[in-house]
């Protein structure tokens, strides 16, 4: 069920109307959202709750051994067991396919030719996100961060539904205390939520499925017919559309979420307005990237183990990222680009600090060159990550090499507003953004109504027919 659709539209209405009835009802109302949840968890294949379910009961049941375990070496086994349930599960049905069809790659270098049948297996969607949900939670008991939740709180908070599928990974610390005061309606942030909601509905449908159609998908899906310009336009529009799509559906989610009285953690903070890669991870998918490293950088050493070991915790940590967005060798290339430059980067500052050098004035242009420099980076990077495979990423950039003089039939003046659209916006101060939000806020509801209407038509107009499934849902 995708958020700009009237069946969810039709769905949020109820459950937003079930949740504030029984508010005061603290069991029943835990009984409401956790089948509301569930049933839109379903509605794409209802066979898939079981997995959710499977994964909750494991993981709680693991929690609350941790708590009562009276040895270190039981408490160790229960969270080793929950790690080892979530993982395979996760392997299973994400990464059979990878793993079979490579070790026959190898097999059949080596003159072997293995005769296997692949088991058909359909990804669950969100599975990348309830599960590494679920480790965060089992992690934070077993560090004493948190105490188990109950059983329905915890299934409460493991199948929320507004950042189920595809985000902000929430933790058990930032969503549970949510779960016992109860929300007052009178005190609801309707502005920000509507706010949000809208904004994430003109990133998804105006930029983001708009660049898909007219040129991305086009030129990643047949890079040798299309010119130089195009390859390199698909490029930058690419980098526009996966942000504007994410983004979007988190904007979305911590809106919803927001109507319904809860607060989610920030997931994008202008991403591409980054001074570094460094500083891109603190500002791209911010939950995953404090994931990582709160759960895998610093439990591998961190940079508290000499150079060359930080050096290769970055390198995992960016290689085990790739692999979380998807079991391909171009997902592992993308992630091992990210390493490289991270390491690169922190060997540079490391190398000058040791010699003496002092850092370079802090000027405009400086930092315009290196928020450039940056941004290029990460589109190439993203080139990896959006062609369907190592041959069809080198083919789009062989193109931006050789393919200057054919036609741009696809370089049109809406294509290149979406695009510069969508990377101006980042660069709107936060205090233009935070007034413009106080202001609509202020309005009569009657007046919010007429601006959230015609922002809907506008929308509408402005986007393509129908709505493309959000891209992250394939991860």
């Amino acid at each position: 069920m995708l958020f700009p659709t009237v069946q969810f539209a039709i769905f949020f209405v109820v459950v937003f109307l079930g949740n504030w009835l029984l508010m005061q009802h603290p069991r029943p109302w835990r009984w409401f959202i956790l089948a509301a949840s569930y049933f839109f968890y379903g509605f794409w294949d209802w066979r898939f709750t079981f997995l959710l379910a499977g994964v909750t009961v494991v993981n709680q049941f693991c929690a609350v051994r941790i708590r009562a375990a009276r040895t270190p070496r039981a408490r160790r086994g229960f969270l080793v067991g929950a790690l080892v349930a979530d993982l395979a599960a996760i392997s299973f049905f994400k990464y059979y396919g990878f793993l079979v069809t490579s070790v026959v790659s190898v097999l059949e270098s080596v003159g072997l030719n293995p005769s296997v049948r692949l088991l058909e297996v359909v990804l669950p969607i969100g599975i990348s996100f309830f599960t590494f949900q679920a480790m965060s939670y089992v992690i934070d008991v077993y560090r004493q961060k948190i105490p188990p939740a109950g059983w329905l709180d915890f299934a409460v908070y493991q199948s929320f539904f507004p950042h189920l599928v595809a985000g902000p990974i929430v933790r058990g610390s930032e969503f549970l205390p949510q779960l016992h005061p109860p929300r007052d309606p009178r005190r609801l942030d309707s502005g920000r939520a509507f706010y949000l909601i809208f904004i994430g509905l003109a990133k998804k449908i105006v930029i983001a499925d708009f660049l898909a159609s007219h040129i991305v998908d086009q030129v990643f899906g047949s890079p040798g017919l299309h010119s130089g310009p195009e390859a390199l336009l698909a490029i930058y529009a690419y980098a526009v559309q996966i942000y504007a799509d994410f983004s979007a559906y988190s904007d979305m989610a911590i809106g919803l979420a927001l109507l319904l009285g809860f607060r989610f953690p920030e997931n994008f903070n202008s991403p591409y307005t980054a001074l570094s890669i460094t500083d891109f991870w603190r500002r791209w998918h911010m939950t995953l990237s404090r994931w990582l490293r709160d759960y895998l950088y610093i439990p591998l050493g961190g940079s508290q183990r000499g150079r060359l070991l930080t050096y290769r915790n970055l390198m995992l940590t960016m290689l085990l990222g790739g692999l979380w967005h998807g079991a391909a060798w171009r997902f592992v290339v993308w992630g091992g680009l990210h390493g490289i430059w991270l390491a690169m980067e922190r060997a540079v500052a490391e190398g000058r600090r040791a010699r003496g050098i002092a850092p370079l004035p802090d000027t405009v242009w400086l930092r315009a060159l290196k928020r450039l420099g940056t941004f290029h980076l990460v589109c190439l990077a993203w080139v990896f990550f959006r062609a369907d495979s190592l041959h069809t990423a080198f083919e789009v950039l062989a193109r931006v090499f050789t393919g200057w003089g054919g036609p741009v039939t696809l370089v049109t003046p809406a294509v290149l507003v979406a695009i510069g659209v969508g990377i101006a916006a980042q660069y709107v101060p936060r205090p233009a953004m935070d007034q413009g939000l106080a202001l609509f806020s202020r309005l009569r509801p009657a007046l919010q109504g007429v601006v959230l209407a015609f922002t809907l038509m506008v929308i509408d107009a402005l986007g393509p027919e129908g709505v493309a499934a959000f891209i992250y849902f394939q991860f």
